[in-house]
Order: C-alpha cells, then sequence, then structure tokens
C-alpha cells in the first residue's frame, strides 16, 4: 500500500508562512513528479505546485513567487514552503505522487489555515 504522510499544516496570520512536508517510500519518490494540491471548501481540488524527479518545477499563477515546492532525495521527501500566506490560501493540502501513466497516489492532506 502506498503511503503519503503530510505534516506541518497548522493556523497562521496574513503574511506568514508555513512549511509543509510529505514523506514516502524510496519507491514512489525516486520514480515519479510530486506535488502538492488543495482544496478550499466548496471548490475542487487544484494543482499547486510539481516537481519532477530532475527538479524541474512548475506553480499555480496563484501560488507562484510565494511558495517553493522542493524535494529532499536523501530522506524521500517533497516540501512546500509557503510565503506571504493570504486568506485565500486556506484549504487542505494534499501531497501526490504523479505517475507518467495511471492515478496518483495521495497523501491525508493537511489543513492550512490563514487568518485575516
Amino acid at each position: 500500500q502506498v503511503q503519503l504522510v503530510e505534516s506541518g499544516g497548522g493556523l497562521v496570520q496574513a503574511g506568514g508562512s508555513l512549511r509543509l512536508s510529505c514523506a514516502t517510500s524510496r519507491s514512489i519518490f525516486s520514480y515519479n513528479t510530486m506535488g502538492w494540491y488543495r482544496q478550499a471548501p466548496g471548490k475542487q481540488r487544484e494543482l499547486a505546485a510539481t516537481i519532477t524527479r530532475s527538479g524541474t518545477t512548475n506553480y499555480a499563477d496563484s501560488v507562484k513567487g510565494r511558495f517553493t515546492i522542493s524535494r529532499d532525495n536523501a530522506k524521500n521527501t517533497v516540501y512546500l514552503q509557503m510565503n506571504s500566506l493570504k486568506p485565500e490560501d486556506t484549504a487542505v493540502y494534499y501531497c501526490a505522487a504523479i505517475p507518467a501513466y495511471g492515478t496518483n497516489y495521495w497523501g491525508q492532506g493537511t489543513q492550512v489555515t490563514v487568518s485575516s
């Protein structure tokens, strides 16, 4: 069973920062693009950022310049550094392993709440 374990969510004031972490197995981490999605109340899940095995990153326009995705190959962990947080960033954030074929593997999600 594939496991992705997220941590680092919480409550923060607007303008603050949080760092999310997602640990998984070496087999999953090494062979897949990794990503962070988010789902706000009443909205569809959306992609926030991705990072390929070689380290190429991609960001949604809404987070570009504020969020940074990175991966630590020695720890099989992907991170999402979130700065200058806004109330509209409030969502459940999901880590995903994104294979070239087939469906994503998902974490359980971690709540991020940004107060105004």
